[in-house]
């Protein structure tokens, strides 16, 4: 058995293959087709992913590595705005090494000593940024497993049966966690002019449910598509005056709480009983970086279970604290590095400055989508995303050429713009998470898609 490379010569091998990668890759996409990705990755493996013999550390870190950087969707070129995919900080990546290194497990305090510490020291702290004094949460692997996780928190706290509410346009996570939990289906609540949650609706559904049932609602900080607030303190006092419990999925609008100027946006958050927050979206994470928040610990009361190779109550008794509680999982990466890692480096002013750049970069896109007659703009961004549509020199195109010009712009890799659909049309979306891109760079995005779908009209 031969001996491993030393980390910092294949952390070397590493950067010069991702180097490699995205010099060959030239912009925000690989210009390939689907077949032609395939096919790259196919000869990198030489048609083994498994082969009996192994060809070695270097050449097989510096292959693949440079593969993929080649047929990467890059977040950190501006012209890949498809997503709510962020360009990670670099000291939140090389924090993210350290703990592959580590290779620590957060669900026993003798698998992980300083950092089970300093994830309760994260938690505290994102909770009293979020008005949640005295909070208790866990760090997850994104809004999906924190909304599954509050779902199963609210209906195990609940001494009656329970029904679950959402707006039109919450998170398919809520409608997925729901089902997958024996809730049977969720209350869709329609949205108003603004694309929030309806609350003259809500309290009229919430009216209607039968005696003895809790209500859950799920309110949503920052919708995919629009980036819309519901209402949160309105909702909050309806639910609450029911006896029922509130989860805010913030994994997108949660970025707000670092914004002095835009964080009254979240206004009533602080009434929640959990919120999800994804810091890695507005908060420049590596993925994955997903926090829950509960109002309180006892909260998590439902995931409470002793094993006694994990937490024996005589070692907690002695102080050997276990985050075994707080999470659907057992083995779990300490996350919690690059977070606070990241808090501690900018603080609340340097990530608050990033949030408000991106957002006045959406709102400058929103207008120069205005000035382009071969474009129309859906509605003005509350976050940082711009929803709106190829129309063309005479207003004519159809879906169709939407989704053609799209496809257009990804084969070419020239640009990644997203796409979604609003009253049964097809709509494009520019997600702008890059605090370093410019107007310039929203300006050529734009001209690419006006480009694209008149070149997709003229076919």
């Amino acid at each position: 058995m031969s001996a491993s490379l030393p980390l910092e010569s294949l952390v070397a091998t590493a950067l010069t293959a991702l180097a490699a990668g995205r010099k060959e890759r030239g912009g925000p996409l690989p210009a390939a087709t689907p077949a032609e990705v395939e096919a790259a990755v196919d000869a990198a493996l030489a048609g083994e992913a498994l082969p009996l013999d192994g060809v070695g550390e270097e050449e097989a870190l510096a292959t693949l590595a440079a593969t993929v950087a080649a047929g990467a969707a890059d977040p950190a070129d501006p012209a890949c705005t498809g997503h709510l995919h962020c360009p990670p900080l670099e000291v939140a990546v090389a924090a993210d090494l350290v703990a592959s290194a580590l290779n620590q497990s957060m669900d026993s305090w003798d698998q992980a000593p300083a950092a089970t510490v300093l994830e309760e020291r994260v938690v505290e702290a994102l909770g009293d940024l979020a008005g949640l004094s005295g909070a208790a949460g866990v760090i997850t692997t994104g809004g999906t497993a924190s909304t599954y996780t509050a779902l199963m928190l609210a209906r195990d706290a609940a001494p009656d049966p329970v029904t679950v509410f959402s707006s039109e346009l919450a998170h398919f996570s809520a409608d997925r966690g729901t089902h997958l939990l024996g809730l049977g289906e969720v209350v869709k609540v329609p949205c108003d002019a603004d694309q929030r949650m309806d609350v003259t609706a809500l309290a009229r559904l919430l009216a209607g449910c039968p005696a003895g049932t809790r209500p859950i609602v799920v309110a949503t900080a920052g919708t995919t598509d629009f980036g819309s607030i519901d209402p949160l303190r309105e909702i909050a006092g309806l639910v609450h005056a029911r006896g029922g419990w509130v989860h805010v999925d913030a994994a997108y609008g949660g970025g707000l709480l670092f914004s002095q100027q835009h964080r009254h946006l979240l206004d009533g958050l602080e009434l929640a009983d959990t919120v999800s927050l994804d810091l890695h979206k507005l908060g420049w994470q590596p993925a994955a970086a997903g926090v829950l928040l509960a109002r309180g610990p006892e909260l998590f009361g439902p995931l409470a279970r002793r094993a006694a190779y994990l937490n024996p109550l005589d070692d907690e008794e002695s102080g050997y604290t276990s985050l075994l509680g707080r999470s659907l999982r057992t083995t779990r990466r300490a996350d919690v590095l690059k977070i606070a890692v990241t808090l501690r480096a900018l603080g609340i002013t340097g990530l608050g400055e990033r949030v408000d750049t991106c957002l006045e970069l959406a709102g400058y896109a929103a207008e120069a989508v205005r000035r382009r007659p071969d474009l129309q703009l859906l509605c003005d961004p509350v976050l940082s995303t711009v929803v709106f549509r190829y129309v063309g020199p005479a207003g004519t195109a159809d879906d169709e050429v939407n989704g053609r010009l799209r496809r257009a712009l990804l084969a070419s890799g020239k640009a990644v713009v997203g796409r979604t659909e609003h009253e049964g049309r097809v709509q494009l979306k520019l997600t702008v998470l890059n605090p370093v891109a410019t107007r310039a760079d929203v300006d050529s995005v734009l001209d690419l898609v006006v480009a694209a779908g008149r070149a997709e009209q003229a076919r």
